[in-house]
């Protein structure tokens, strides 16, 4: 399976994208804001191709299966991206829900910085690359920029 992010609005708070699943639209997405020298959680991630994982340790891993039950296999984690650790897939609303993460949502308000219905675009698109996942399918994602 392929994942995409299409980073399409960049601001001085936060990265606006879209979300694709083997070529095709999932959801909308929100980023920390791209720096020239990283800001622990203030910053995106840079382009580029890494491997999705579950993760299974960590607060995120036990506050998602308190709130999923047996939905929830582990967090989707962005693996091996240089100079950052445990960038992870998730729930949020803006730039303060996120230290470099991916968040996800169903609509967006680019002059905001704001995505909604992140739970319901969330539970979407993990049920898709969890199932895949659990195949032992290989995930890849690709963040790049347009315009």
């Amino acid at each position: 399976m392929e994942l995409d992010v299409l980073r399409y609005n960049s601001k001085s708070d936060y990265t606006d994208g879209l979300f694709m699943i083997d070529k095709s639209f999932e959801c909308f997405t929100i980023e920390d804001e791209a720096r020239t020298v990283k800001i622990k959680g203030e910053t995106r991630i840079p382009d580029g191709r890494y491997k999705i994982e579950f993760r299974n340790v960590g607060g995120f891993d036990q506050r998602y299966k308190k709130k999923f039950g047996d939905f929830h296999k582990g967090m989707l984690w962005v693996k091996d991206v240089p100079n950052f650790e445990y960038i992870l897939i998730h729930i949020g609303n803006d730039d303060d829900d996120t230290a470099g993460c991916l968040l996800l949502g169903s609509t967006a308000d680019s002059s905001k910085g704001f995505i909604g219905g992140s739970t319901t675009a969330y539970k979407k698109a993990y049920a898709k690359i969890s199932h895949a996942l659990l195949k032992g399918e290989e995930i890849w994602i690709t963040y790049g920029t347009i315009g």
